[in-house]
């Protein structure tokens, strides 16, 4: 089984962000969250759980791996998580093929 954590294109609601300052300043004016996911820097609406933010990615999240702050997310708890604020999210995409 291979796998892939590279993420190359931004669905929509998604976008990079600049500096920290301004991601304090739109999270108070739209109330979306400022995080970053494999690096990246990336905004999502309030209140979206981590499974819908892994669809948005275009990722199926029964074929993915989570970490949360460093802390694994299991999968079976992708839907009843929520993403905070300034979280940063490691995913790594499991990929079929030899």
């Amino acid at each position: 089984m291979r796998f892939s954590s590279t993420l190359n294109h931004r669905p929509e609601g998604f976008a990079l962000g600049i500096h920290g300052s301004y991601w304090q300043a739109a999270m108070s004016v739209d109330g979306s969250l400022g995080i970053r996911v494999n690096g990246e820097h990336r905004r999502v609406p309030g209140g979206i759980s981590v499974a819908q933010m892994v669809n948005e990615l275009g990722l199926d999240p029964l074929r993915v791996a989570v970490e949360r702050n460093l802390d694994i997310v299991p999968r079976s708890s992708l839907g009843q998580v929520c993403v905070e604020d300034g979280d940063d999210f490691e995913i790594v995409h499991f990929v079929g093929g030899g």
